[in-house]
Parts: C-alpha cells; sequence; structure tokens
C-alpha cells in the first residue's frame, strides 16, 4: 500500500537509520562494475512458452550444449518428458519457433536481423513435427513475418515489401503482390510509424479456414523522406526511410483481401476518408468475414467494421469517439466468440479501461467489469465456463494482480493475491497460467499453476539472485504521495542509502519518463536502471521519483489532463515533487538533479529550465525537444496537429525556454535514432549557444534510441555518473 507523508516521520527514520548503518557497514557497495561489467544483478526467467493443443503439456526454449532445444513439458507435474525441436540435430541455430495449430509442424527463424523496434527478417524453416525434416523457406533469402497457414500446407510472408505464399508440398512460390518497393509502397507490413505507435510490424492475416489472406497496404508516396547519415567510411552512408512528421503527409493505407482459389484480390471498403489510421485487422469466426478498425486523423473517433470478404462491402458496427482522444492500448484485445453471435473488447468510455460483451451487430449485452480501476491486461475468455481473466489495478495502481469474472460481471475472484506485479501467460484451456510476479523487493518468481490459483510448481526463484543481494547494502524503495498544486495526490518513490543518518543532508536526483500512459512508479522488480540508481545511493545520493499527472493506471481523466499541453502539467509536478523533497530536513536544497530518457530527457530539460529556482543538475538523454519533429500518430494524438494547435508544440517546447538555464545540464544523444531523431538535440544546442548558455553535450556515432552495443551502456553510465559526481 501506498504511504502517507505522515508515515516519513523523523523518530520512525531514526530508528531505521540507525539500524541500518549498523548493518549497511558489513555489507557491499554496488558499483558500476557490478551492474555493468559483471552482471551481478541481472534475474533469470523462463522463455519461449508455448501451450500445446491438449492441455497437458507446454513447450520451452532453453539452451542445451550451446543450441537451442524445445523441451517438452508436463503440466500436471511440471517435468520434462521430452525433445519437440533440437537444434544440433536440425543443424539451425533458430532464435525463435512456432508450431502450427495441430503441432505437426514448426517453423523456426535463424539468422534473424532486427529493422526497428519490432521488425526483423531472418532465414525461417518449417520443420515436419513426424519425420524431424526441415524445408528452408526462399532457399535462405531473408523474409519477414513468415506464418503458416491454418491448413498447414502453406507459408505466407513479406519479402521487399511484397506479399508472397509458399505451398509446402511443391515448393511454388506465389507472388500475391507486386507493386512494393522501398520508400513507396508496403504490403503486408507496417510502416515505420504504425510499428513504433500501433505495436504492429505484421499487417497480414491468414482466414480461419486458410483460403484468404487480409493485408494492409501502405503507400508512403507522398510521405517526406528523412536522411541519418551512417558514419566509418570514408564517406558517411545515407540512409533514407520514410518518417511523417507532426502536421505532415501519412502513408494513404488501404485494406486488401487476397482469395487463394481464384488468385484475385479484393480492396475492403473503409470510407472514402483516405486521411486515416487503420491500426488493427481481424477475422471473426466467420472465415468469410473481415474486421478492422478505423482511427480519424486527429484520433478522436474509433469505428469498428465488419467486411463482407468476398465483396469488400463493410458496415459500421459500433462507434467510439472523444473531446480528447480514443486510446487504441485502452480500446483493443477484440475477440471473437466461437458461437459466432457476439465479442469481447475493452474500452475507457466510462472513465477507466474496463471488459465489454457486445452482440455482433455492435449492440451491448453488458459492461462486464466496473469501477474506479483498470483492466490492464484481457488474458483470455473460457467460452465454455463463461469466465473472464485479466490482469487489473483493483487492488493499487502500483500492483498488478490477476482475476477471474464470470460473463455476467459477477464472482470476481482475485487469482495471485500476493502483492506485487503479475505477468500471466494462461494455457488456451484455460486450464492453467504461468506467473511471472516480482516486487520492488524481490527479483521474478515463475511459477506453473493451476487455473483456481494453486501453484503445481515453481519454474525459477532467482534463488542464486536473492542470496547475491544479501550481501549487497541496497536502500529500500520507500512509496509514498504527496499533494501536487491542485491538490491531486502523485504516486512517488524514493531511495535513501543503506547507512542513512536523517541528521545529514543528501542530494537528490530525480528519475523521470513521465509521458502519456506511463508508469515508474510500481511495485515490480526495476532491473539495470535500478541498479544504477543503487550505485548512486552507495555513493551517498537519494533516488527519487514522481508519477506525474499524464501517466497512466489512475483512469482517463488523469491521463487526459495533459491534452494539448504536453509538458506544461508533468513539469510543474516535477518542480512540485523537487520541492516536496527540498523540504525533508535529510535533504540538501541546493543539490537536487533531475534525469530522463527520451520523454524523460523532454522533461529534465523542461524541469531544469523551468524549475531553475529549484534543479541544480539535469540529463537529458535522446530527448525530444520539439513536438514538431517526433511522428504523427503519437504526437498528434496528444496535441493535434501543429496547424490547430501550434502553442501546444512551441509553449512547452524546452527550446523555447534556453534563456532560463542557470543549472549544469549534460545532453546526450545518438546520431543512429531513427525515433527522437537527433535533430532534436541538434536545434536544442543551436538554441542554447545562441542564449549563451555553457552545457555539457556528448554524442554516440550510429546508436540508436537506446544507445547500446558493444561498450556503449558501460560508456554511457560512467560518464553519466561522473557527471553527477562533479556537478550535484
Amino acid at each position: 500500500m501506498i504511504k502517507s507523508v505522515k508515515a516519513l516521520g523523523f523518530s520512525l527514520l531514526l530508528g531505521l537509520a540507525l539500524l541500518g548503518q549498523s548493518q549497511a557497514q558489513s555489507l557491499k557497495k554496488v558499483t558500476l562494475e557490478d551492474v555493468f561489467k559483471k552482471g551481478t544483478f541481472s534475474q533469470k526467467s523462463v522463455y519461449g512458452i508455448n501451450w500445446m493443443k491438449d492441455g497437458q503439456y507446454y513447450s520451452s526454449q532453453v539452451n542445451r550444449g550451446g543450441f537451442p532445444t524445445v523441451m517438452k513439458i508436463n503440466v500436471a507435474t511440471g517435468e520434462e518428458e521430452g525433445v519437440l525441436l533440437d537444434g544440433r540435430a536440425l543443424g539451425v541455430n533458430f532464435s525463435s519457433y512456432s508450431f502450427n495449430a495441430d503441432e505437426s509442424k514448426a517453423l523456426v527463424a535463424t539468422d534473424v536481423e532486427s529493422i526497428y523496434r519490432r521488425s526483423s527478417k531472418g532465414v525461417f524453416y518449417v520443420v515436419d513435427m513426424a519425420t524431424g525434416e526441415k524445408q528452408q523457406l526462399m532457399g535462405g533469402e531473408k523474409i519477414s513475418y513468415a506464418t503458416l497457414s491454418p491448413d498447414n500446407d502453406k507459408v505466407a510472408f513479406v519479402k521487399d515489401n511484397n506479399l508472397f505464399m509458399v505451398e509446402l508440398a511443391t515448393n511454388k512460390l506465389i507472388q500475391i503482390t507486386s507493386d512494393g518497393e522501398w520508400n513507396k509502397v508496403i504490403n503486408g507490413a507496417a510502416d515505420w510509424v504504425y510499428e513504433e505507435e500501433f505495436s504492429m510490424a505484421q499487417a497480414f492475416k491468414w482466414s480461419p479456414d486458410g483460403k484468404k489472406i487480409a493485408f494492409i497496404r501502405f503507400d508512403e508516396t507522398e510521405v517526406p523522406e528523412f536522411n541519418m547519415q551512417i558514419w566509418g567510411a570514408l564517406y558517411p552512408q545515407d540512409y533514407k526511410f520514410k518518417y511523417p512528421k507532426a502536421g505532415e503527409k501519412n502513408a494513404e493505407v488501404s485494406i486488401h483481401v487476397y482469395d487463394l482459389a481464384s488468385g484475385n484480390t479484393r480492396t475492403i471498403d473503409a470510407g472514402t476518408e483516405k486521411d486515416i489510421y487503420l491500426p488493427r485487422i481481424y477475422w471473426t469466426k466467420d472465415a468469410n468475414q473481415l474486421a478492422f478498425l478505423r482511427l480519424n486523423r486527429l484520433q478522436n473517433q474509433l469505428d469498428l467494421f465488419h467486411a463482407d470478404a468476398s465483396t469488400g462491402k463493410s458496415k459500421l458496427i459500433l462507434s467510439e469517439s472523444a473531446e480528447t482522444y480514443v486510446d487504441l492500448d485502452y480500446n483493443d484485445n477484440l475477440q471473437y466468440l466461437s458461437d459466432g453471435k457476439s465479442f469481447i473488447r475493452t474500452s475507457e468510455q466510462d472513465g477507466f479501461k474496463h471488459i465489454y460483451h457486445h452482440n455482433m451487430d455492435g449492440s451491448l449485452i453488458r459492461q462486464i467489469t466496473s469501477g474506479n480501476w483498470e483492466v490492464s491486461s484481457l488474458i483470455g475468455v473460457d467460452e465454455k465456463a463463461k469466465k473472464i481473466y485479466f490482469v487489473s489495478t483493483e487492488e493499487s495502481p502500483l500492483e498488478r494482480n490477476f482475476y477471474v469474472i464470470d460473463f455476467n460481471g459477477k464472482k470476481k475472484t482475485a487469482l495471485t493475491p500476493a502483492k506485487g506485479t503479475h505477468s500471466i501467460n494462461m494455457s488456451p484451456d484455460h486450464k492453467f497460467f504461468i506467473d511471472y510476479y516480482s516486487t520492488t523487493d524481490s527479483p521474478v518468481i515463475v511459477s506453473l499453476n493451476e487455473a483456481s490459483g494453486k501453484t503445481i510448481k515453481v519454474l525459477e526463484d532467482n534463488a542464486d539472485l536473492k542470496e547475491r543481494l544479501t550481501s549487497f547494502a541496497l536502500g529500500k524503495k520507500e512509496f509514498f504521495t504527496f499533494p501536487t498544486v491542485d491538490g491531486t495526490e502523485l504516486n512517488a518513490y524514493m531511495i535513501k542509502p543503506a547507512d542513512f543518518d536523517p541528521n545529514k543532508k543528501y542530494p537528490v536526483l530525480m528519475y523521470v519518463y513521465g509521458g502519456p500512459g506511463s508508469q515508474n512508479v510500481l511495485s515490480s522488480w526495476g532491473g539495470t536502471r535500478d541498479f544504477w540508481h543503487q550505485a548512486l545511493v552507495a555513493e551517498g545520493y537519494i533516488v527519487a521519483c514522481v508519477d506525474n499527472r499524464g501517466t497512466g493506471a489512475r483512469g482517463r481523466d488523469f491521463k487526459h489532463s495533459t491534452y494539448a499541453n504536453l509538458g506544461k502539467l508533468e513539469t510543474i509536478d516535477q518542480i512540485e515533487g523537487a520541492k516536496f523533497f527540498a523540504k525533508q530536513s535529510f535533504v540538501d536544497p541546493g543539490r537536487i538533479g533531475i534525469w530522463g530518457w527520451s520523454y524523460g530527457g523532454y522533461m529534465s530539460s523542461l524541469s531544469l529550465m523551468i524549475g531553475n529556482d529549484v534543479f541544480k543538475t539535469a540529463i537529458a538523454v535522446a530527448p525530444v525537444t520539439t513536438w514538431r519533429y517526433y511522428d504523427t500518430i503519437y504526437t498528434e494524438r496528444y496535441l493535434q496537429t501543429p496547424q490547430l494547435n501550434p502553442s501546444g508544440y512551441d509553449d512547452n517546447s524546452p527550446i523555447t525556454h534556453v534563456n532560463k538555464l542557470k543549472g549544469n545540464f549534460f545532453l546526450i544523444h545518438g546520431t543512429g535514432d531513427d525515433n527522437v531523431h537527433f535533430q532534436n538535440s541538434v536545434d536544442f544546442v543551436n538554441a542554447l549557444i545562441a542564449a549563451d548558455k555553457q552545457f555539457e553535450s556528448f554524442y554516440y556515432p550510429n546508436r540508436n534510441h537506446g544507445i547500446y552495443g558493444g561498450n556503449t551502456t558501460w560508456h554511457l553510465y560512467t560518464m553519466m555518473t561522473d557527471f553527477l559526481k562533479r556537478k550535484l
């Protein structure tokens, strides 16, 4: 539970501090080497789990003797009962696998090459599970999104922006589209902005009977091109790709259905308006009925259509609109029931994301969940038992727990009552689930459970890591709330040194992301960045974090409060957070800093400039410095277009406020950032120079938004640590 500010009483702190000091003296300090070189705090997990069709087994990919191996595991006992795929025997060092519906074939990928955040291409093989024979697709050429047909005898994939299909029995290749061309037309795969902002890369789906393929076509011809230079050769290489910045032209999108029997492709009617988004396609249980979502450019109206795949005619089923925006992430999870008469979906139309049951014509049967909490993910729909499984924030916005509820909205039961964060992988027959559970103090515990919540077996308990942790002087993450200027309670945490002395004055470093729907203040295991914070805590800093207005898990109104003015309320809240910390008796008010990455870099920059009377130091990594330079889908969702809302773009741009810089500022960016372009920092630097402001900056050649690879991460965090030691 969240503590109140009053819970941070001096007497309690004193008693805990004296105990903590005596214990901390005999323990090791967290070092940068521990975090970034030795992997001291790396946790184990269980990967590559796929539930098998009979519900009695699941498969899991492990490494055996340096080769990937897929094991068959008995659900009832949790014991391995055989090898399904042996990379050594196959002669394929595969990195991923999937089975078809009847598990007669497997699709494995090797030599996978990442393109952007979710896109990739690789060499694919189809393995016959009965004979062990493998069939290489396209002679070993790299392809994307290879997908077996439901009838098991074909594979569809994308290559060179075109959609293809191969008949496995004859190895006959059929080219479904032929107009695909780099930076012009894409068939069956998402463009850059859909991939980044709508979380999709593959843009085709087989019909349930395997006789049709629906796909999205992206015509990027009119989308402006962005150019990045790749450094290293005698003459730098230009890398040009289509990137629609706010207010610019998007790709023109359309939905098509290819009929295998006739070889014909039909266009689906999505309306006459061309400046739209088509972010999702689904097949209903009717193999001739396609469903799709349509968003208008400003994303304040979301429409669900059903279409006849044979004629292309479509019908509007339901529509949802808002004065701000309709968030696709909160209005997704569309599941058509096998009775062919209804579907389940999620929506935040009542102010919180909840589950709804609709007839096929769109009419509402009932709202299944309700309350001032959110369904964070819809896990499964058991049609036979009339039960729905979901993860929600009902217990606390700082936690995620697993629940089951009847179709009628009754008998809601918690299946994972332990406080913390639960991530669930449930079997298709809804008899078992795997729970990935962690808290802020405990790394992930992976367990196999019956649907009732009863644990069958712990698959990974990270006992070795827990044992290592006992030898280190770690600061404890303390959660609390405090009121901002308008009385809104904000969730926050702070980490004090293990040998904390309330009579001392400590510098504070605040960590921020703060973007719409995000959340940093959460009871879950943090990972590498959290342990860098522990290394700073070991050096005598207090690390703190505030989830400002606009962040997630607290309902639509809280999240949408920043609409049309990104950066304004968020910055006020971060400054208020700094003022709150400055009032604590154990904080040095003259030594408060802030750092963040991406949206967090935007926030740390604004906070230092606008809050120049409370912040001494800031680090901004890969920041957006003007929303005019960011993409259409994300930016316009929250700000409208720059043509409609110019002040929303400029009033809270760090570039606008460079004259206010007084403290120590460190700006870091990768030159190969395809997401938040290096251009943001170039213009920011120019503005700082014009304002005659001194600051520090560093660029990482060819590194993308994550700024990693080789020695990069170690170099980055060492450099930031040294800066903080000098400037905070």
